[in-house]
């Protein structure tokens, strides 16, 4: 028997059987691939989704005119001309910025649909070979959502590709550009709800201006028992309890902290209270109403903006002309510059238009950004300018006192409603963005939610929620006025606007295959608009800028760390698998006395034997009749069809009755109580000895190499008449790899041998063993790999796995919760390994 090397891909004569249908094969692969994006819409279809848009996509971004131009003037304004510039720079920033870049450059990066920095990452992860984890296989490129294209050896995107690829530190680094993005959007769905409800509440004060401001230690009661009162959950009761015992906590406290709260800030903390709490119900079910109160905002706003242009001052049109952008930046010296940090505000939530892209094609998208969204953003911006032009002294709070007498309280419940949408928007997209992080090993394992039967991305994380509410809270009761929540929303902004960027340059190398000069011309002007911004909310680090940093600071190195754990244990799982040959050296017994029942052996590993088998035979004198090594693997892929997601091989010959099972995973797929992965797990596994029963009867013959058994294909076997295979969509061992029968056998017949009958009487036999042993119990093995730093490690090392991996690997989800298995047949093997 030949020695063939563990990591050999073995493609077998099934491969070979790929590479002879290569032709009709790939073309097939193409239509069920474009499949997903060739849908065509009819007109009215299209109107339809523009419209269901506008409630998910531009709720953040429609109500950032509640608070530009008060974060572009905090200290009042001091020359007509300045409210002309800022309005110039205002439009400019629309047009380049969410108009050009994001809804027309941006959007068409989407990952079968879904937008983000995550999804970005993964389309790069599948034209490079950049994921930091190693558990790419080739037969992952067969799935339908799986699209990569090929390089021609002396292109540019091939040099830009084997540059990314030499260097493991690049390949960090790319890493750590998608995980500060991802934590600035974590940042900015703390921040959008505080600035945009509290934006809206300030309506209060303007109609009521004797209204009390309050203090912030009656305010402090307020959010203490606010809190503790409307959240149902253990965590927030203690939160409660540790901090009243440092008040002098008492009924009469509470009346006066009522009485002396400043209503504004007390009113947004019990709308942002009631939005936390109502999220477990999921958008598709609160979400119902938000594109006609978004649809409605956006009318109103762009009415009002024409009435205030026909009534003060028209002339504020003269600010299309860039011109006046050119002398503000001038004239303003260092006040000016810093002033860009308020007007960079009006596009906020550009961002959340990309992450939230997910459930609407891009040309529904499209169509309500230039039809509805761009003109009335524009018509309000205009407005205010035109208002504030003549009144000077209204800066604060600009939106409110230029609306009609008239309308000011149905406009102002309806920027309530749309500042709630708003923030619903970008709490919705940070539950998504954590779930991507989590299904690429970059998050600990939190639990996860499905909401909607119909929405894929549509999920809740109950723990991330309630860390979202108290710092929401905690935000809007520190700073208590818009212009510090608002510089701390424009520094977290703007980088994720820099990592976009840069991200997209690769992706215009790498995927579209852009000419390089058509990159260099978009990477210039996106910079000069971004870095010219970052500039600018640098001047404002001190005055509510270094939130951001400090919240994304600490999610940074939760998700590095948990990153860092998560690599070294698949490295150490990888450097210590059992060989196939010590395997087959032991026999069909295995050297043990084999039990009834099945054992499923859970690993991280595609290929090969996992050291927790061979820890857990060295330490028990027994091991079950069947042995099936699951493993669940992720890929960076959006979703993974049910008809491909299970793939099954046989390890050695059949007398040792041991399979292999790969489970694929996409980033937005969640394991759920009612996917019933054991059930579905032995539905593949015995579909897959059908199908090897059924291939056997037309083999010339049979081979055992090292890694299992391999069954050949005849080519007499493919035939113009006979029973089809196509229901058995499973999978067929060939060497050490897993290769899909769907493709090569879709659309074949098969001839069966003088064999058929013997084979078919094995197969009823193996099925028959295989339930019975699924009668007398199933065990599931899982590791619990404690990982540890070397005692001559440095303190950042010990810190960071000793303490806080151990910390993080403690209070996360343990993989049987995760997986839905019974305690009564759990059974944990553990190890140690040190790094």
């Amino acid at each position: 028997m030949a020695s063939v090397n563990e990591e050999t891909e073995n493609r077998g004569s099934m491969w070979d059987l790929d590479q002879t249908l290569d032709q009709p094969m790939d073309e097939e692969a193409g239509k069920l691939k474009n499949a997903y994006r060739e849908k065509k819409y009819s007109a009215l279809l299209l109107l339809r989704l523009a419209f269901q848009s506008l409630g998910v996509v531009y709720g953040d971004l429609g109500t950032s005119p509640l608070y530009v131009f008060y974060n572009t003037f905090p200290r009042g304004v001091k020359d007509p001309d300045d409210v002309i510039g800022a309005l110039s720079l205002i439009i400019y920033s629309l047009t380049l910025v969410p108009l050009l870049k994001y809804v027309f450059i941006v959007c068409r990066a989407n990952d079968n649909g879904q937008g983000g920095t995550f999804a970005l990452y993964s389309l790069l992860c599948r034209h490079a070979n950049v994921n930091t984890i190693p558990n790419r296989h080739r037969t992952d490129e067969d799935l339908t959502t799986y699209s990569r294209g090929r390089f021609h050896e002396n292109s540019f995107a091939s040099k830009t590709r084997q540059w990314l690829e030499k260097h493991s530190s690049r390949k960090n680094a790319l890493l750590l550009l998608v995980l500060g993005g991802t934590c600035m959007v974590i940042g900015d769905g703390i921040l959008t709800p505080a600035i945009s409800v509290l934006s809206a509440s300030g309506g209060i004060k303007v109609d009521h201006p004797n209204l009390s401001n309050g203090t912030p230690l009656s305010f402090f009661y307020v959010l203490i028992i606010s809190s503790s009162v409307l959240l149902e959950h253990r965590g927030a009761a203690v939160f409660y309890q540790i901090l009243t015992c440092f008040s002098c906590y008492s009924p009469q406290n509470i009346v006066l902290c009522f009485w002396f709260a400043d209503v504004v800030v007390l009113v947004a903390v019990i709308i942002l209270v009631g939005l936390f709490s109502l999220q477990h119900y999921g958008t598709d079910k609160v979400g119902w109403l938000f594109a006609p109160i978004v649809l409605l905002w956006f009318l109103m706003i762009g009415g009002i903006g024409i009435f205030n242009i026909w009534k003060y001052d028209s002339s504020v049109l003269k600010a299309f002309s860039p011109v006046y952008l050119y002398r503000y930046l001038k004239n303003g010296g260092k006040d000016g510059w810093t002033s860009l940090g308020g007007i960079m505000l009006s596009i906020t939530g550009t961002e959340a238009l990309f992450a939230d892209l997910a459930h609407f094609p891009v040309l529904a998208v499209q169509i309500a950004f230039t039809v509805i969204v761009f003109p009335c953003l524009l018509l309000a911006y205009s407005g205010q300018a035109a208002y504030l032009v003549n009144h000077q002294d209204h800066v604060v709070d600009a939106f409110y006192h230029s609306i009609p007498d008239s309308i000011y309280w149905p406009v102002f419940v309806v920027a309530t409603l749309a500042a709630i949408v708003a923030s619903q928007a970008t709490i919705s997209a940070t539950f998504s963005i954590i779930k991507q992080a989590l299904a690429l090993g970059c998050f600990p394992r939190v639990k996860v939610v499905h909401t909607s039967k119909k929405f894929l991305g549509q999920v809740y994380i109950p723990d991330i929620n309630w860390i979202l509410m108290i710092l929401c809270i905690a935000v809007t009761a520190g700073f208590r006025n818009q212009n510090q929540i608002g510089n701390a929303y424009g520094t977290a902004v703007v980088i994720v606007m820099l990592a976009t960027t840069f991200l997209m340059i690769l992706i215009m190398l790498l995927v579209w295959r852009w000419h390089w000069i058509l990159v260099l011309i978009f990477t210039a002007l996106s910079l000069l608009v971004e870095l010219t911004y970052f500039s600018a909310v640098l001047f404002k680090i001190d005055q509510g800028g270094w939130v951001p940093l400090v919240i994304s600071a600490v999610f940074l190195i939760v998700m590095v760390v948990w990153h860092y754990g998560t690599v070294k244990r698949y490295e150490f799982e990888m450097h210590s698998k059992v060989s196939m040959a010590w395997i087959l050296g032991l026999g069909p017994s295995l050297g043990l006395v084999r039990v009834p029942g099945i054992g499923l052996v859970y690993t991280e590993l595609a290929s090969g034997v996992p050291s927790i088998f061979s820890h857990f035979i060295t330490n028990l004198p027994a091991i079950h009749s069947v042995v099936v090594f699951a493993c669940v693997k992720y890929l960076p892929v959006y979703t993974v069809p049910e008809d491909e997601r299970f793939l099954v091989k046989r390890i050695g010959p059949k007398n040792f009755h041991m399979f292999r099972c790969v489970a694929r995973y996409g980033y937005k797929d969640l394991h759920k109580k009612d996917d019933e992965f054991e059930k579905k797990l032995f539905h593949n596994l015995f579909m897959f000895v059908r199908l090897e029963s059924m291939m056997e009867g037309c083999t010339d013959s049979e081979e055992y190499s090292l890694y299992g058994q391999q069954t050949a294909v005849s080519r007499d076997c493919l035939l113009d008449n006979g029973n089809t295979m196509s229901s058995f969509e499973q999978t067929i061992e060939s060497g050490d790899s897993i290769v899909p029968a769907s493709s090569p056998l879709r659309q074949l017949n098969l001839r069966p041998r003088s064999s058929g009958q013997t084979s078919s009487q094995n197969e009823i036999d193996e099925l028959e063993f295989l339930n019975s042993c699924r009668d007398a119990g199933v065990v599931h093995i899982l590791g619990n790999t404690v990982v540890k730093a070397r005692k001559d490690s440095s303190l950042y090392k010990k810190i960071a796995v000793d303490y806080i991996y151990a910390f993080l690997r403690k209070i996360c989800r343990e993989h049987s919760v995760i997986f839905n298995v019974p305690h009564e047949s759990l059974l944990n093997v553990g190890q140690v390994f040190y790094v």
